[in-house]
């Protein structure tokens, strides 16, 4: 019985398709991230020299990353090597935006250091937007184990694949859930525990948009549960804690649960 046990485990040894390990990709995450916000790391670099030279060995760096991706599991992607450094500009300027949202909207944090430091919020959206990026790509696998890296540290769960507009804002985080094939605008902020998901977890509506649509400029406050592809959330809409939604809200509407009636309640913010 042992003897057929470690065979059957040499064969998936054998067939082991020989991606680079978590551990790898999540150390190059945090070192790029490090070195375009230095407050974020531990490496200050003191040189325009070696600022290039650190430049450089992350480029190597990633390229040795996408050599050892697991091949059979991207083929169907036509991804480019250099799209990541090609969009570190944007990257960066998305999250500067993203700070500057966190910042003014919370009235507890002091300073833009304290958001990058040690804001949840800011960690989750950095591993989005650098996950975004490389699974656009094609680089699902690794653009996953960024953006669950970021799950196991924050609480806060997005997909890759979900698309998100300009300053973002999540406050306190815990609990927030993301899914593929969500859409959502400028402006918005989300406090913890939102999940914005799907109704159905049909293996077969893969393909399909499972997910909501938020507009721009729109507030979702505390244990908001929002379902379905064909849910949309209209602009500068304000969404009170623990309402369940599974339809369409036009925009400038105010939709809060009404505790002591046990419904929810719509009112125009026109």
């Amino acid at each position: 019985m042992q003897e057929e046990f470690l065979e059957s485990i040499y064969k998936e040894h054998q067939n082991a398709m020989g991606c680079p390990s978590p551990d790898s990709i999540i150390s190059f995450y945090e070192a790029l991230l490090g070195f375009i916000f230095p407050d974020y790391g531990n490496e200050k670099i003191s040189s325009k020299a070696e600022l290039e030279k650190r430049y450089i060995e992350l480029k190597n760096e990633w390229h040795d990353l996408l050599e050892k991706r697991c091949k059979n599991l991207q083929k169907e992607y036509p991804g480019e090597e250099g799209v990541l450094f090609n969009d570190l500009i944007k990257i960066k300027i998305a999250l500067e935006k993203d700070i500057s949202a966190i910042y003014e909207g919370d009235p507890a944090a002091k300073s833009r250091l304290e958001v990058v430091k040690t804001y949840p919020g800011f960690k989750a959206i950095a591993a989005y937007r650098i996950a975004h990026c490389i699974y656009n790509a094609g680089y699902v696998l690794i653009a996953r184990i960024i953006s669950e890296h970021a799950h196991s540290r924050t609480g806060v769960d997005i997909h890759p694949a979900a698309n998100i507009g300009s300053h973002f804002c999540i406050d306190h985080g815990t609990g927030i859930v993301i899914g593929e094939t969500t859409d959502i605008g400028d402006y918005v902020k989300i406090y913890q525990g939102v999940t914005l998901g799907a109704t159905s977890v049909r293996k077969e509506n893969a393909s399909q948009k499972r997910h909501p649509t938020i507009g721009n400029y729109v507030v979702i406050y505390a244990n908001v549960t929002i379902l379905g592809g064909k849910t949309f959330i209209g602009d500068h809409c304000i969404i009170g804690g623990n309402s369940w939604i599974t339809k369409s809200l036009e925009p400038h509407s105010r939709l809060y649960y009404d505790s002591e009636n046990k419904h929810l309640h719509k009112s125009s913010l026109k």
